[in-house]
């Protein structure tokens, strides 16, 4: 048994997967157990049949063993040829991977050899490259410096040229600005003159009518003096005579004396009389004819009245004009805009804004101009003296009964405050002239009372600019429409009576200050609101029981600027959608009223401003639009956008307007 678990475990295989062969060392342990068994045996019987039987056993073990040996011989061969095998096969792969080997190696010199050519070629061309680039170093700073040197000089000499061509503009626009401004205070030294002596002659007329009235009055006072005098002493002379005739017959020559002497003032009493009734009847006739030429100013009066509101019914109910603001000191230099003026020495109704030049593929450089016709263009050189004779006409409309409105539309810093609320803009001037107009008509039988509001639009709100400055953006103001009447009211509105045009500046101050304090806790609101002076005029005749009712709106509208370039975030966002929603709506307003539809929607609702203006801006009411134009190149795009919305405005015609005039109940 220990035996073949020992042949056994001779057999097992080795790490390689072979059995390894059985040797002589595999049956050490089976001589050792039959040694045993021999000695054991020694102390037996030696006889011949043990002697036998012990070969027989030797030579059973001998067989056996020997038949394992052959086996094991077997094995060990079929073991040697797999190992032979398996070294060939080893020495194979070994042979391949010292060939293998030894060609990497060859590889790897000839490697060595070609980087060390590479790192010396790629050495050499990094010195030449950098000498290459240190030489074009030298010849590009060498050219700089010429061309810099060239450009400084071509710098100066265009610089000096500049400046040469700057003193020649210069010199030519003052020479031309002096011409200009000859011309025009000649114009209007021609137009006061003749407008002086008109009123000279009229005033000279009617002072020298009442000087005659007045001399015939003096002359018949006198007169009736004179005959109050006679008689006294008609009297007197009476008595006299009386008692000169009953003391002494002495005094009879007296007496006669006397006698023709009142026979004398007697024929002179008479003639008095008739000289004081001829002197009454010449007063009466200059009487008459003074009331006759009263009734006859009234009545021209009235004829023109209304031949000036056909006038500007012709011209159109609502009319625009444009106006371009002069470069200022702290406007870039070189950053004007390519404006013309085509009729300017004509009619004055045109302007042309030159477009930025564009170069084609072809290289045609053309221009995009773009046209535009108004009721009148006023050119950066005008005067606001000259803007508002254009608009006085308009003025003089509110004094006759009409409601009318005068806005400014335009960017900011566009000039629109400068043209409403400077010290000689639009309100106090046309304060000034109805203040002068008025004092005019007293002696026709008109007497005015001229009352004024000033307000703002801030946010879809309507705060009060003459109130107290603290309640400014608290205070609810509301809007409220008197539809019969064509009136509109705003409760708890500050309202100013103007006994004096000085009252106006006045007003206009406490409305800046008061815009100022607001501005600390917002944004600036003369360019974020809208301000709106309501002036009303109530004008009643004492003679004809006449009474006319008009109202003046001056608004400076919101600076126009789009959403899109405004840039503006937070407060000012919502700043800028409210004006922009405003004036929106007051093109759809105008929009609405120029279909001319019979009982047609108009959305005055849509806003506060368009609401507040409801009576100003229909069919019964004379409205005209400033559109203000900036002169900056950066300000292009806005400039053509409130060209373009002008020009739809000068398109609309809303209908004839009506005087809001009565008879006076008597």
């Amino acid at each position: 048994m220990s035996r073949s678990h020992s042949v056994a475990s001779s057999r097992r295989p080795n790490g390689h997967g072979i059995p390894r062969p059985a040797t002589s060392l595999d049956t050490h342990d089976e001589e050792d157990s039959a040694a045993t068994v021999l000695g054991k045996r020694k102390g037996a019987e030696w006889d011949q049949e043990s002697r036998e039987k012990t070969m027989e056993d030797l030579m059973n073990t001998f067989v056996t063993k020997m038949s394992q040996a052959g086996q094991e011989s077997t094995g060990m061969k079929e073991a040697l040829e797999l190992y032979k095998s398996r070294v060939s096969e080893l020495e194979a792969s070994r042979k391949e991977i010292t060939d293998m080997n030894l060609s990497l190696r060859v590889e790897m010199e000839s490697l060595k050899v070609r980087l060390g050519a590479s790192e010396d070629a790629l050495k050499d061309a990094q010195r030449e490259h950098e000498m290459e680039i240190d030489e074009i170093g030298s010849r590009q700073r060498r050219e700089l410096e010429s061309a810099r040197f060239d450009a400084k000089r071509e710098l100066e000499s265009l610089a000096s040229q500049h400046q040469e061509e700057i003193r020649e503009l210069k010199r030519r626009f003052d020479h031309e600005m002096e011409d200009e401004r000859a011309a025009r205070l000649r114009e209007i030294s021609q137009m006061t003159s003749q407008t002086a002596i008109d009123t000279q002659k009229t005033n000279m007329e009617l002072e020298r009518k009442e000087r005659e009235i007045t001399t015939l009055h003096n002359d018949m006072q006198a007169l009736r003096a004179e005959l109050e005098r006679e008689r006294k002493s008609n009297r007197d002379l009476r008595q006299n005579l009386d008692t000169a005739s009953s003391n002494s017959v002495t005094m009879e020559s007296s007496v006669r004396a006397l006698k023709a002497r009142i026979e004398f003032l007697e024929s002179g009493r008479e003639e008095q009389s008739q000289a004081f009734e001829r002197l009454n009847q010449q007063m009466m006739d200059a009487l008459a004819e003074t009331n006759a030429t009263k009734d006859k100013l009234r009545k021209e009066e009235t004829l023109r009245r209304k031949l000036h509101n056909q006038v500007q019914e012709l011209k159109g109910n609502i009319r625009v004009f444009c106006r371009v603001r002069p470069s200022l000191p702290s406007d870039p230099p070189t950053g004007s805009a390519q404006i013309q003026y085509p009729d300017e020495t004509e009619d004055s109704k045109e302007i042309a804004v030159l477009g930025p030049e564009e170069k084609s593929s072809l290289g045609t450089i053309t221009r995009k101009n773009s046209n535009f016709s108004f009721d009148r263009v006023f050119g950066p050189s005008t005067q606001n003296a000259e803007v508002f004779d254009e608009i006085s006409q308009l003025v003089q409309s509110a004094l006759d009964g009409y409601n009318v409105c005068i806005f400014c539309y335009g960017q900011t810093g566009s000039g629109k405050t400068y043209t409403m609320s400077s010290l000689d803009g639009m309100i106090p001037r046309a304060v000034h002239q109805i203040y002068e107009t008025a004092t005019g008509l007293e002696e026709k039988g008109w007497r005015y009372t001229m009352e004024g509001n000033f307000v703002e639009v801030y946010n879809e709100n309507l705060n009060d600019l003459l109130g107290n400055p603290e309640e400014l953006d608290k205070k609810k103001l509301d809007i409220r429409h008197d539809m019969q009447r064509g009136k509109t009211i705003i409760t708890d509105v500050t309202t100013v009576r103007l006994e004096s045009p000085e009252m106006v500046e006045t007003i206009l101050k406490r409305a800046a200050s008061n815009r100022s304090v607001a501005a600390t806790k917002a944004n600036e609101r003369s360019s974020r609101s809208h301000s709106v002076f309501i002036l009303k005029l109530i004008g009643e005749n004492d003679i004809t029981g006449e009474r006319s009712e008009g109202t003046l709106n001056l608004v400076d509208l919101a600076g126009s600027e789009r959403l899109s370039h405004s840039g503006a975030t937070g407060e000012r966002l919502k700043e800028t959608q409210n004006i922009n929603r405003s004036l929106s709506c007051l093109g759809d307003v105008i929009a609405a009223l120029g279909q001319g539809k019979e009982g047609g929607h108009i959305p005055y609702r849509n806003s506060k401003l368009t609401y507040l203006l409801q009576f100003s801006l229909g069919g019964n009411s004379k409205t005209l639009m400033f559109v203000m134009v900036s002169p900056l190149q950066a300000h292009l795009a806005e400039t053509l956008t409130s060209l373009k919305f002008a020009t739809k405005v000068h398109n609309t015609h809303i209908g004839t307007a009506k005087r809001q005039a009565r008879v006076r109940d008597s």
